[in-house]
Parts: structure tokens; sequence; C-alpha cells
């Protein structure tokens, strides 16, 4: 029996109807599982399921936490989870099993989640889009002719469709925020550092990555980074500590802020006008809240950022890729791997210490002149991405650049490699641009559900802030809800109208 009213509830309304005992956690695991059921045929969100285990602890004792008794799916990257298989979407793992949480997926279960599912992810998350060619495309729940973005795009389908209200979600450059506009959903990457990424890792990509939840509600975002931020130990730096609760700035007036905007790319050269035409609403919309907005942008060398940004992505699926062959007990080979991921492994393997650290050199000169700026200005805001989401297939490599990696694949030679893989970058980084800025910077950033075109896709606008300081974001983003909900609308596929 269908739950009632689910579809209107955020995670935090059904832990309060857990609480009040007017709704048991084993109850919402069904209904979980039964939205999971219709949903995923046509969406391919869900890619393992955890059925048996969230029965079992949905019937036991549950710690104590926000989120007590809440279904939640976690994405199949990112994170372990003890005992369930691990793939990133990459054949090369499909027998890999770990033996322990994930310190970030232990503090998601101590804030009482239950995990239900593991969903899609694109190649060890590397691509903007979920096209994995292992387990196949994730579609839209509002258009499934068009991709969810990635790399969290199996999370954000599973949002977006009524799954369930909030799901786990991580960003290395842009894949929380890509899928959050792309499907319609409020996604927030926090401050590099503000939530743990051990026991084992010290920090991935170099720093840029960060993990987080998608969802629907901005409460759900505050609340559950209010679960899970702090240094675990070992960790390498920390993120400056909040004043206060994250949840206690939901609400809160953000005074009157010093907004910058830009209908401009920073690391592409077009943005598509249903993208200007949510910026300038969303512009419009702070003003009319009272806000002062300003046209400028921080002022960077693009081109050096962008092969910054690839040389350390190529650096460390490198060394991912020797992991992958040491968890396995296996030596890999081109077959094992989609040809991007090969291609940037091999680039890796070539390119020299100095070439790494001259891209670290670059991030840290755009990290002082990003930072300079955010002294004149509270917040900068721009479009997630240049374009509105991509068809399925559309970011697929043509037939000339897989005759030209082949041949690189065979004999690796530096210079051709940076050629193809720049052509490559400035192909895929057209179409989202705006977002890996600040994992290089370390600074938060959200993409807000502000606007849909004539088509009903989904158009994020992302807004960044300083250095440490979620607390505007959030006061700025439970503004913006307010002023103009979104939770309301539903997708075209949306498991509460099975």
């Amino acid at each position: 029996m269908a739950i009632q009213g689910y579809d209107a509830l955020d995670a935090t309304a059904l832990a309060e109807l857990v609480r009040k005992k007017e709704l048991h956690p084993s109850e919402l695991v069904e209904e979980t599982i039964s939205r999971i059921e219709s949903v995923n045929p046509k969406l391919n969100a869900v890619v393992h399921e955890m059925y048996d285990q969230a029965r079992k602890t949905a019937a036991g004792a549950l710690p104590e936490g926000p989120f007590t008794g809440v279904p939640f799916v976690v994405k199949d990257l990112d994170g372990y989870v003890a005992g369930v298989p691990y793939t990133g979407s990459c054949r090369a793992l499909l027998n890999f099993v770990p033996d322990h949480d994930s310190e970030l997926i232990a503090r998601f279960r101590r804030a009482g989640v239950i995990l239900v599912a593991k969903t899609n992810t694109p190649e060890l998350g590397i691509l903007g889009t979920t096209e994995p060619a292992l387990r196949g495309p994730t579609r839209n729940p509002w258009n499934p002719e068009h991709s969810t973005g990635g790399s969290s795009g199996g999370s954000a389908a599973c949002v977006a469709a009524r799954v369930v209200p909030m799901a786990h979600a991580g960003d290395g450059g842009g894949s929380i925020r890509i899928p959050a506009s792309a499907c319609g959903l409020f996604g927030l990457k926090p401050t590099r550092a503000r939530n743990p990424l051990g026991p084992i890792i010290g920090e991935s990509w170099g720093g840029y990555v960060q993990q987080h939840v998608l969802t629907r509600s901005v409460r759900d975002s505050a609340a559950m980074l209010d679960a899970t931020h702090g240094a675990d130990p070992g960790a390498p730096y920390a993120a400056p500590p909040p004043a206060r609760p994250f949840l206690q700035e939901v609400g809160t007036p953000p005074g009157r802020l010093r907004i910058a905007f830009s209908t401009g790319s920073l690391f592409g050269k077009n943005v598509h006008p249903d993208c200007v035409a949510a910026v300038k609403d969303a512009a419009k919309l702070c003003q009319e809240l009272g806000h002062e907005v300003i046209e400028d942008a921080p002022r960077l060398d693009w081109g050096e950022l962008v092969r910054a940004y690839l040389v350390n992505i190529a650096a460390n699926v490198t060394v991912d890729l020797e992991e992958i062959s040491r968890k396995t007990g296996k030596a890999l080979d081109a077959n094992d791997f989609e040809p991007s991921t090969w291609a940037l492994g091999q680039l890796g393997g070539i390119l020299s210490a100095a070439d790494l650290q001259r891209s670290r050199n670059a991030t840290h000169h755009a990290s002082r002149k990003v930072a300079a700026f955010f002294e004149r200005y509270d917040l900068f805001l721009d479009a997630t991405l240049a374009y509105p989401p991509v068809r399925i297939g559309e970011l697929a490599l043509k037939p000339t650049e897989l005759a030209a990696l082949a041949v690189l694949r065979r004999v690796p030679v530096k210079p051709a490699f940076l050629r193809m893989l720049d052509e490559l970058a400035a192909s895929s980084l057209e179409r989202t641009p705006n977002t890996q800025l600040f994992n290089q910077t370390g600074q938060p950033a959200m993409s807000v559900p502000l606007y849909w075109n004539a088509a009903e896709l989904p158009i994020g606008v992302q807004f960044a802030g300083r250095f440490g300081d979620e607390a505007t974001l959030f006061r700025l983003a439970a503004q913006l809800e307010q002023a103009r909900p979104w939770a309301g609308r539903t997708p075209l596929v949306s498991a509460g109208s099975r």
C-alpha cells in the first residue's frame, strides 16, 4: 500500500513521522523498493539492490539521528559500503567487495538513514554524463531521451523521480552540481575537507573531490551536513569550523548580499540562451529580494586552468588504475576500461612530476585570485551548465576520436596525447564549463533549481561562496526556495505516478 503524501515529504519530514511513530521504517523501505521497481526499468538509476539488508536494518534498532528510518541510496563510487560490491561502473572492479564502510558512509548510517540500493555513475566518475559502457545510460526523469549529467547521475535520477528524498553524491569537477542542474534538484558541493574521505583516502583528485548529498529541500542538505562534517583521524587538512549548525542558517535572513553574476562560460566559449536566461532570471530574483547584483566575474587564465585540471585528473586516474590492479590482483590492460579512461591513465603515466606541480601552481595561483574576488563580493552567480541537459549519446566519442585513441594506445606519445585530450576536454567542458573552478579552489558552491526551459527541462544556476562559508549559501538558498518553491514540480517519469 502506497504511503499517502510520500512525494511531497522531504527526508526531514519523513524522519519526523518516524519519530512520532506515524510511520515505521519498514513501511518506508517497502515504499522505496516498490518505487525503484516501478521506475528503474525506465531510468536505469539503480545498479545494485540492497533490499534484504535494508529490510533487516529497518526491523532492528536504529541509531537516533536526524534521519532515523529514512531510506537512502548510495552512489557506486566515492565510498565503500562493507560487504557490498563496489564497481565505479568499471568492469575491472566487478568482483571487488570492500570489507569496511568509508567514514562518510558510517556517518550516514549514524544519521539514521537506511541504505536500500547503489546507483549508477560514469566509469570512475570521470565524465559529466552517466552513460557507462558497463551499466548503460541513466535517463533523466524530466525527459528520458536526455542525460542526468554526472557523475552522481543515478542518485540524481532517484531523487528527482521521487524514489527517495535524498541520496549520496560526490563532486570532483561538478558531479553534485551538474546532475542537480540536469534533474531539477538542490545540490551543494561543500568546502574542501568539510566532509571526511577516510579511513584510507586522504584527499581525492588532489583535493578536488568533496562528497555530500543531492536533495529536493535545502533543509535536508543542511541537516545532513551537520550530521557528517568534520575531519576524521589522519585527515591531511580540515575546513574552518562553522559558527553554528548549518540547519540554523536555513531560514535565517541573509541580509543584503553583494552578488556578482556572469552569463559567460568559464572553461568554455559559448552559453546556450536558455542558460543565459536562467542566470538573468536568478539575478533579477536576487535583486527583488533586496540584494545588490553586479555583473562581474573572476579574471583568470582559463586555458591554464583547463590544462591544470586535465593534468591533475590524468595523474590521478593513472594511480587509480594501479590501485584497481592491486585490489583485484590482476594485470589490467585497455580492454578492462573505456577508451577515454585508459587514455587518461596512459597520459598520467607519461606526464612528469614537473607537469603535475605546474598544474598545482596554476590552481593555487587561481585560488589566491578567487579569494581576492570574494573580498569584494559575498557570492558569485552563473549558470551551473552552459547548455540544457544533453541528449543520451551526445557526448560519446566520435569514430575519429576512437581511432586516434586506438593509435595512441599502442604508441603513447606525450605531445600527441596532450593534443588529443585537450580536444576531448574542450568538447566535453564546453557543456559543463562552470563547476570545475570551485573544485580547484575549494570554495563551496551550490546549484539551485530556479528555472525550467520551454521544453520543461531544468536549468540550474550556480552560486559560489567564500571558502568555509556554506552558511551564506544555505541562507540564500532557503530564501530562494521560499520565494520560488521548486519541490512541487513533477517530472515526466515519477514513482509517485506509478
